[in-house]
């Protein structure tokens, strides 16, 4: 602490002509010494506001209580975050608490009056970062409430409620089997099914590629081979329709659900069998006379860009996979880091390319450094350290050039990756945390859903008997 802060525990005793030259602030249990002079610097905190109350009213309406007689203003907060707070009005230096929450610590500066702006850059880049995941958690959250939030049944006549609670429970049954692999044995299963159709898909796709086959349908035939294929992929998708449908059956939100990048993927891989039906059968039926093989030529590119879509279908499994939701997360909050690889890219790109063009050119090597857009292949695949080969320095010079483009590509694509990785890191602990306390959570919902149907079953049935009594 900076001379001017005394800091002791229990009830200090009276200093006389110091109580008009400082506030005791008791914070916690705490008590710190701090001049009057040194508050009015910071007008604006609440501390500061202190030196402008007239009477006590004022003074409890910024602290939680007030002794008049010790001049001691005492708060029920955070010790350990108001000594960062004293920290910053001695010296001027503000620091995130490694033992708080950041968002916590948030909380405290904006209880004193203290701006963020004034926590140091890296301090304040982490709180930044954490009120980024805290908003996109929020708004998961959002979006699954939205998505999975049952219709109420309050306005409704008391003997229509169980109808419509029954609706909910098989809503909500639909829902957990479709969206939640560990809510049960349906789940489960579920959701192998559609791991076990995207592999199948896969495989489908990679043996359609085969040069038997492709000289097959470049011929017009179909062996039975092929036609094993066709049932293959139409069972696939005739499964993964059902499974689209079903998901849109559940929710209640159809435009946020329509709007979810998974179930857009989804609508991207199956829309091409569909279209390729259509666009085959046209194409036979509609085929202008004379068109010649120009005309099949166009028709079989369409069918092999539609086809190729299918493999969107692997996306299909980041439902499944809690890597691949890993993976999507980090590239959502590596934005900023992936720009900044690909600039230092770009970068040494532009760099290296006019050199070792130059460099080959100079000693007479220009065989394969013919211009220098033609040597930015070249700086990119030996900067990411590939080195396919197709082009290679031959002088010294240039060769001394190669060697400082490796070295760089090597230093320039370590920095962002440190930071990618430990976003992955904490990403993944943060989706497993997630899945583990919905896994906590599911019995206690199961029971008390159990018990509220219970309950409104024996309301229904009370009301119905009085309604039947009142009859006779």
């Amino acid at each position: 602490c900076a001379p001017w802060v005394h800091r002791n525990r229990g009830a200090g005793a009276d200093e006389g002509a110091l109580v008009d030259r400082t506030a005791i602030i008791n914070v916690g249990g705490i008590r710190y010494r701090i001049p009057w002079s040194t508050l009015e610097e910071f007008p604006l905190t609440r501390l500061g506001k202190l030196r402008s109350c007239s009477n006590a009213e004022e003074i409890l309406d910024l602290c939680d209580d007030y002794d008049a007689h010790c001049n001691e203003f005492f708060f029920d907060r955070s010790p350990s975050a108001f000594r960062s707070i004293v920290t910053f009005l001695a010296a001027g230096k503000l620091r995130l608490l490694r033992e708080m929450c950041a968002l916590s610590f948030q909380e405290e500066l904006l209880y004193w009056g203290v701006e963020e702006a004034s926590l140091e850059w890296c301090c304040l880049r982490k709180l930044r970062l954490r009120q980024e995941e805290q908003r996109e958690r929020l708004r998961l959250e959002e979006e699954e409430a939205e998505l999975t939030s049952p219709q109420s049944c309050e306005e409704a006549p008391g003997v229509e409620c169980p109808e419509e609670g029954r609706m909910d429970g098989c809503m909500h049954s639909l829902r957990d089997m479709v969206e939640n692999p560990h809510s049960g044995i349906p789940g489960k299963i579920f959701a192998c099914l559609s791991v076990v159709f995207v592999a199948i898909t896969a495989v489908t796709l990679c043996v359609s590629t085969m040069p038997d086959l492709r000289e097959e349908e470049e011929r017009g035939e179909c062996s039975q081979r092929c036609y094993n294929i066709f049932v293959l992929e139409t069972v696939c998708v005739g499964w993964f329709s059902l499974e689209f449908l079903l998901r849109f059956i559940q929710t209640q939100s159809k435009c946020m659900f329509l709007r979810t990048p998974l179930n857009i993927i989804d609508v991207v891989a199956i829309l091409p069998y569909y279209i390729t039906l259509i666009v085959d059968s046209v194409s036979v039926s509609d085929r202008p006379a004379g068109s010649g093989n120009n005309y099949l030529e166009k028709v079989g590119l369409v069918l092999r860009v539609l086809r190729a879509l299918r493999i969107f279908y692997v996306m299909r499994l980041a439902r499944h996979s809690l890597g691949l939701q890993t993976l999507g997360l980090t590239v959502h909050r590596c934005t900023r880091e992936f720009g900044l690889l690909l600039l230092f890219l770009c970068v040494a790109m532009a760099l290296f390319s006019p050199l070792v063009f130059l460099a080959e050119s100079e000693m007479g090597a220009k065989q394969e450094f013919t211009s220098i857009p033609g040597s930015y292949w070249w700086a990119v695949i030996s900067m990411t350290t590939v080195g396919y080969g197709d082009m290679v320095p031959r002088s010294i010079p240039g060769q001394v050039v190669a060697l400082s483009s490796i070295l760089s590509g090597i230093l320039l694509m370590a920095f962002p990756v440190t930071s990618i990785f430990h976003t992955f890191s904490r990403s993944y602990l943060e989706l497993k945390e997630e899945q583990n306390r919905a896994t906590r959570h599911k019995p206690d919902s199961q029971d008390s859903t159990k018990s509220q149907n219970s309950e409104d079953s024996q309301d229904t049935d009370t009301s119905v008997n009085r309604h039947g009594w009142q009859a006779h």
